[in-house]
């Protein structure tokens, strides 16, 4: 557990769960880069292939598919930029969502009618759900079930770590 303080009252108050999600991206840049020049190394020499027996609007379209293919994933990766952060202390529970142009909206809830809603038995996916006062949020929407489901737990847990009274 952390203390922090709040940057608008410099008050301390102790966190009960803090996490920032992120969208998961398999393969590494490295690993990009070795696909990028193993696909235009391909290309290029079928390319010259085309090009040689005189079929040489081939040699183009072979380019364009590497550019388009090099675009994809330049743009999977700028959407990996987004980022959500989830905070609880002892009185408020706040979201903050980043889009991958680093536009931010933020979302508070008061966590003593806080609920979570997640059915983590099913086998179709289901949203993670957090839910106060006719208000509704989902949130992780970017993570798979399991990884859902463990979220809603900790995050259950959290928020009845910070409703049962300190006692010591």
């Amino acid at each position: 557990m952390e203390i922090a303080e709040t940057p608008d009252s410099g008050a301390v108050r102790r966190l009960y769960f803090d996490a920032t999600l992120t969208p998961h991206r398999s393969l590494p840049p490295a690993g990009f880069y070795l696909l990028m020049g193993m696909v235009g190394g391909v290309s290029l020499t079928m390319g010259i292939m085309f090009l040689l027996i005189g079929a040489w609007p081939v040699f183009g379209f072979l380019g364009l598919d590497v550019a388009l293919l090099y675009f994809a994933f330049r743009m999977n990766y700028r959407a990996a930029l987004a980022r959500e952060t989830v905070r609880l202390d002892a009185l408020e529970l706040t979201v903050q969502r980043f889009s991958p142009s680093g536009h931010e909206r933020r979302w508070s809830f008061q966590p003593y009618w806080l609920k979570v809603r997640h059915e983590a038995a099913s086998e179709y996916p289901v949203p993670l759900v957090l839910a106060s006062h006719g208000r509704q949020l989902e949130i992780a929407s970017f993570l798979s079930q399991p990884e859902k489901t463990e979220l809603a737990e900790a995050l259950r847990d959290a928020l009845q770590r910070s409703r049962a009274p300190d006692l010591g």
